[in-house]
């Protein structure tokens, strides 16, 4: 059967979020990629998560023709698919409408880093995206929303800040696998939380030192990192 463990892992990825508490409804969705295929899969759309099924999981090539599925494919479709087109070493992309990012997101406001546990995943502030103008929402606007997120990386590492805040609607994440992906959304929830405490407590800041957030995030991501256990094969 097509790519049946991609369309499992989706599945898996998506019932995560909700276990996580990071959406409400179907407001939400997760998607994977084969890329020595070129072909992604992600969450029907608007189907209750609790009735799916690995079979429902919809399979697209790049272009998003489908390949594989009998339900349309999750609004958010080409949205993925321009990152998986502008950020090549992404194996996963989540967005969801979790509470605390979201606020920031409608607030258009990035969100610091106020401290070393938004630095141990995120190398700087989450960044917030351009509004997208009104041809831009009336052309294409899903596409569009891709877009617009890939030009606020055209200076930034996809991978060394592995989320984004679309100005006005929500977040949206990814990582090297669907995993990391759905593990980066609940790290960005968690990190929005604590950065409003904490301007509520010490108003907005510069934040940590960039000496200080580059260590954090280095003995996790750099060439030398020193956090967890080395992998003995």
């Amino acid at each position: 059967m097509l790519l049946q463990q991609l369309r499992s892992d989706v599945l898996h990825a998506n019932q995560e979020i909700v276990r996580l508490g990071l959406v409400m409804d179907t407001f939400g969705n997760v998607s994977g990629i084969d890329r020595g295929q070129g072909l992604v899969a992600i969450k029907p759309s608007g189907v209750p998560y609790e009735s799916l099924t690995p079979e429902d999981m919809v399979v697209t090539d790049l272009e998003g023709k489908i390949v594989y599925g009998k339900l349309r494919p999750s609004s958010d479709l080409a949205t993925h698919l321009v990152l998986y087109r502008a950020f090549q070493e992404i194996g996963g992309v989540v967005h969801t409408h979790s509470e605390y990012a979201t606020a920031w997101a409608q607030a258009k406001k990035p969100i610091p880093c106020y401290g070393t546990t938004h630095a141990d995943y995120f190398h700087g502030p989450v960044p917030v995206t351009e509004m997208l103008r009104a041809d831009e929402v009336g052309e294409d606007y899903v596409r569009n929303t891709g877009e617009v997120i890939a030009r606020s990386f055209r200076d930034l590492d996809p991978l060394a800040v592995p989320a984004v805040l679309v100005a006005g609607h929500a977040p949206f994440c990814w990582g090297k696998t669907i995993e990391d992906a759905v593990h980066h959304a609940a790290i960005l929830e968690y990190v929005a939380r604590l950065a409003l405490h904490t301007e509520a407590l010490a108003g907005p800041g510069a934040g940590i030192p960039q000496h200080l957030l580059d260590r954090h995030h280095k003995r996790k991501h750099g060439a030398n990192a020193t956090y967890g256990q080395i992998n003995r094969g």
